[in-house]
């Protein structure tokens, strides 16, 4: 005799024990791995500046103290903010920051665009160039960019550097992660886009992202 067919919209009838349903999956740790990895890289990030900040002042010749001029060279260590009055180096004076040496050797305000042709790019306001000797002076080879460069002007204004018009339409700019030897120099210009009329008083001339910095006066 064959066994009946279950009702339909019926559930089938188990008799004995029920089967025991399989374990629910464990729960995600997503949220909390990403938010231990966030922290991590805010405390390297801090423990990145308070190094970067602590060693790269450097005095410009043997002998020389901080905060002083010798044989036509300054130390670093200026700050954010820093007015031309308040530097002592100018046009033509060697100051160092980190491992490198910078002179600068021109400025150019006023420049209203930059390339040539078809190949040109019109600034915002109006472009400052500035002309800038930098030279490895430490032991192993560094990079340069014209990025972590400051322009300030009377009011204590900080303006960045304008990298991307520096490398595409400034030939032979060598401001762009420029890595230099030691011993070696090249002849970097500084792009920065400024409002009309600006007359810029100083530069911050940096060997990285986090270093003191070194102020030279522009007026």
């Amino acid at each position: 005799m064959s066994t009946p067919p279950f009702p339909q919209n019926q559930p089938p009838q188990y008799y004995g024990q029920a089967p025991v349903p399989p374990p629910a999956p464990p729960k995600k740790k997503r949220g909390r791995i990403v938010l231990i990895v966030l922290g991590v890289f805010v405390l390297l990030a801090v423990i990145t500046r308070i190094g970067g900040g602590s060693d790269t002042s450097t005095t410009a010749s043997s002998g020389t103290a901080a905060g002083s001029t010798s044989s036509g060279s300054v130390t670093a260590g200026s700050s954010s903010g820093t007015t031309a009055a308040e530097t002592s180096a100018g046009i033509g004076t060697e100051v160092r920051d980190g491992d490198f040496a910078f002179v600068v050797t021109k400025v150019e305000p006023g420049v209203k665009h930059l390339g040539k042709g078809s190949w040109s790019t019109q600034a915002q306001g109006e472009f400052v160039l500035v002309r800038v000797t930098v030279t490895n002076v430490g032991t192993e080879a560094t990079m340069f960019s014209g990025g972590n460069q400051k322009l300030l002007d009377t009011q204590g204004r900080e303006f960045e550097a304008d990298s991307g018009s520096a490398v595409m339409y400034v030939p032979d700019s060598e401001s762009f992660l420029n890595k230099i030897n030691p011993g070696n120099s090249v002849n970097a210009t500084v792009v920065f886009d400024v409002p009309v009329g600006l007359t810029p008083t100083a530069i911050e001339l940096h060997d990285s992202m986090f270093s003191g910095g070194a102020t030279v006066s522009l007026a």
